[in-house]
């Protein structure tokens, strides 16, 4: 009830995405009347509606690059499993992706990451690798590689620009660039500065293909507690729908300080919600407990 107060004090035309839920004045309104009137039950019905659009929201991510490049390995990451674990992504120097692949999150179903085809034949041709693919399944696209992004990187982008979705550049396996450059140049090594004229060489060619402001990031599908995993998350909540944000969020693996406390205040904003559905739509009265609520809704969202 505290939750719906704050919602009807608020400025009931606003649209802002710190907020789990999205009304418009006249939604607003009626559950406020609703409220006055004492209908919790009515009230609950709508944000139940609204809890089940949560938790239905389908986010499907698009990983595609040239055979080698650490595609699988990031699938595997993103999933918070391990190559070798149950249910793993294939991964090996011999390209094993013949048709898109879909792998769900284990924790969150919500979230498919689709395994694409290596794009590193030399009659590529990224309009007909859109159509094989699938393209208008994916919200979002990863185009990933472990050493230059080549002309058929930059041509696949462009298709994908043009075509209006979005679309992020991952040079993987960077912790082997920051070895290697230690082994060659132990005195004068810099982390910050290898990283900085790797991302550097990554920009200029892509920007010398056509590529209009692209968007890269360097990481290491073995350690995404590092490198540019947390800006790479900060730019997915900015980019995606407000919904979409919050199935990306929930199922990033618990890296890091900051990721957790991302999900905790996520969360914070749906408990009000969750427990005025529970209290106000099938509710039963508990044995010994002076209160009513749907027991499975609040088991659900506890777990």
């Amino acid at each position: 009830m505290q939750g719906l107060q704050q919602l009807a004090g608020a400025d009931m035309a606003s649209q802002s995405s710190e907020g789990i839920i999205k009304l418009s004045r006249e939604e607003l309104e009626a559950l406020k009347a609703a409220f006055e009137e004492g209908n919790l039950a009515g009230v609950a019905s709508r944000l139940q509606e609204m809890l089940e659009s949560l938790e239905s929201i389908q986010l499907d991510v698009g990983i595609t690059g040239e055979t080698g490049s650490g595609k699988s390995s990031f699938i595997n990451a993103l999933r918070g499993l391990g190559d070798e674990d149950a249910g793993a992504a294939c991964t090996g120097v011999v390209e094993t992706t013949r048709e898109p692949t879909p792998y769900q999150h284990p924790q969150y179903p919500n979230l498919t990451i689709w395994d694409l085809p290596g794009i590193g034949t030399p009659n590529f041709h990224p309009d007909a690798y859109l159509e094989q693919v699938g393209f208008s399944r994916y919200d979002i696209f990863f185009i990933i590689a472990s050493q230059r992004f080549t002309t058929n990187h930059a041509a696949l982008a462009c298709h994908i620009q043009a075509m209006d979705k979005s679309f992020y550049f991952v040079h993987s396996k960077v912790d082997v660039d920051l070895d290697s450059s230690l082994r060659r140049r132990p005195s004068s090594y810099s982390e910050v500065g290898v990283l900085q004229e790797i991302r550097q060489n990554c920009l200029e060619g892509l920007q010398a293909q056509g590529i209009r402001s692209p968007q890269v990031f360097l990481l290491s599908a073995f350690d995404f507690s590092k490198y540019d995993f947390h800006l790479l998350g900060e730019t997915l909540e900015r980019e995606l729908s407000h919904h979409k944000q919050h199935a990306f969020l929930m199922a990033l693996p618990n890296i890091s300080l900051h990721i957790l406390e991302k999900k905790k205040a996520a969360m914070l904003k749906q408990m009000w919600l969750v427990s005025t559905v529970a209290c106000g739509v099938h509710a039963a009265p508990i044995p010994g407990l002076l209160i009513s609520c749907d027991v499975d809704v609040l088991a659900r969202t506890l777990q």
